[in-house]
């Protein structure tokens, strides 16, 4: 089988690998296509939390980046973890220059254990220079309390948040509505001229560790392949759903979702 299309992940690591790289180049090649790295940090984590965070170099991750890039061109980018505003500012200058159309920003701002991984200065550059170079932005709900500055609590909270996002320079967003207590679970997605929210069903698991960072490297998948933007979403988080509802319940605390669902691998054993 031969990939549809080539996927440039810039994130950090998981050693768990439920979340992070290991997670986007597992959804990535579920989804049929080619997944390339660019590490910006290095974590020692498993599913009860977050032990330490190595990060990266910004000259080694823009290295990974260029050098990745200059052989094989992506198809789309996705963004995971931005740890410091040199790191930003050295994606940003990638960008310029590698000249990709179709990429995704997921915020990564928090661990599920709740440790925080990137600091405020770094948040005040992603607002006001990364997130109007990205095609789409996918924010969970605290990450898009951070982002602008407000609570969401109810549905109409989170359109006006996607709203707030669109006037400070973002092209398309996509929050997501895990957190919210709910039996079924709405992502919104908001362009400058349209909404539309995606229901999905509430599994009772808490096995959803890596949700976000395998929803984005789904969408930029299905991005890449030439879907639209809104169907790219759509897909994406059936693909999530699916993997949370098929969960391998790994691990003493938030597990990971199922990744391999697509794959179909005939085996005879002898």
């Amino acid at each position: 089988m031969k990939p549809n299309s080539k996927v440039l992940i810039i994130a950090g690591s998981d050693s768990s690998g439920g979340a992070g790289i290991q997670a986007d180049i597992k959804t990535v090649t579920a989804l049929g296509s080619y997944a390339m790295t660019a590490i910006t940090a290095v974590t020692a984590q498993n599913t009860t939390g977050v032990k330490s965070i190595f990060p990266i170099s910004p000259k080694e991750i823009l290295n990974q980046i260029f050098f990745t890039a200059k052989d094989i061109k992506p198809d789309a980018i996705k963004i995971g973890m931005l740890h410091s505003t040199k790191v930003i500012e050295s994606v940003i200058n990638s960008l310029k220059n590698i000249k990709v159309n179709k990429i995704v920003l997921d915020p990564v701002m928090v661990a599920k254990g709740g440790t925080k991984l990137i600091d405020d200065k770094a948040i005040n550059l992603l607002k006001k220079k990364l997130i109007k170079r990205v095609s789409l932005i996918t924010p969970n709900i605290p990450e898009a309390e951070i982002l602008t500055n407000m609570n969401i609590r109810y549905k109409e909270d989170m359109i006006f948040a996607a709203h707030k996002l669109i006037e400070i320079g973002a092209n398309n967003v996509l929050i997501k509505g895990g957190h919210l207590s709910s039996n079924t679970v709405q992502d919104i997605f908001v362009s400058k001229s349209d909404i539309k929210i995606f229901n999905s069903k509430r599994y009772n698991t808490k096995n959803t560790h890596g949700t976000g960072c395998t929803l984005s490297s789904a969408i930029t998948t299905f991005l890449s392949c030439g879907k639209p933007i809104k169907k790219s979403c759509e897909l994406g988080i059936k693909y999530v759903s699916f993997g949370i509802k098929t969960n391998p319940k790994y691990g003493k605390g938030h597990g990971p979702i199922n990744h391999l669902h697509p794959i179909n691998i005939e085996r005879k054993f002898r």
